[in-house]
């Protein structure tokens, strides 16, 4: 569904953001709380990121840390988020919901789908918990989800790079599989040529902080402008 390479950078914080942009990201995707693996930032961040970045910029909607069940309080509030920073002049929203046996929840999801509506979702790395992937797939192309970010359903891409070959294979002119996950400068050659998957994602964090390393990113994206 892309014809060139194209690499989306997890953002927990505004520097981070901008670091992505000058060093040739081509999408942010902006949470906060690394520790908790992500969650919804607040409007005002979103609104310095949306003012400061050109390029496209796609919030990730997760009211906490922990599993992906999520009550029915939690669900108000995800369907309040997407409502308000819809107004937000972002790209994107990046989401996911699963029932309590790790099945695919179809109803919440296409709700928040349509809610979005007319901005893309991504389904997040709640894939790497689902029972039976294959199915879940074809169900996630069903809700209208236009990409799924996923390291193979795998601890990382490396452990999980032949399942993420079968997923590119299963999914392709359906929906995007992006792998994530512990993917770095070191890793994406292999990971690239071995899946022919088109869109990657990385935090580009090569240190004990939540910043991006600028140089990073610049060989992230020469590899993948190889």
């Amino acid at each position: 569904m892309f014809q060139n390479n194209k690499l989306e950078i997890a953002c927990f914080n505004l520097e981070s953001a901008l670091i992505a942009q000058e060093n040739g990201a081509d999408r942010v995707e902006l949470c906060v709380e690394m520790n908790l693996g992500g969650i919804t930032p607040s409007l005002q961040l979103i609104k310095e990121a949306r003012k400061k970045l050109s390029i496209d910029l796609y919030v990730m909607i997760r009211p906490r840390g922990g599993n992906f069940v999520y009550s029915e309080e939690e669900f108000k509030i995800m369907k309040n988020q997407i409502s308000e920073i819809k107004k937000l002049n972002v790209n994107g929203f990046v989401f996911g919901i699963l029932n309590s046996d790790n099945t695919i929840n179809l109803v919440k999801n296409i709700e928040l789908v349509e809610l979005a509506n007319p901005f893309p979702c991504t389904f997040h790395k709640a894939f790497d918990e689902v029972v039976n992937p294959f199915e879940a797939l074809e169900e996630l192309i069903e809700c209208g989800f236009q990409t799924i970010l996923t390291s193979g359903n795998a601890p990382n891409v490396n452990k999980g790079i032949n399942q993420l070959e079968r997923l590119v294979e299963k999914a392709i002119d359906k929906i995007n599989i992006m792998p994530g996950g512990s993917l770095r400068s070191s890793n994406l050659n292999e990971i690239k040529q071995k899946t022919k998957a088109n869109f990657f994602h990385s935090s580009a964090i090569t240190d004990a902080t939540e910043i991006a390393n600028p140089i990073e990113i610049q060989k992230l994206k020469s590899i993948l402008n190889a």
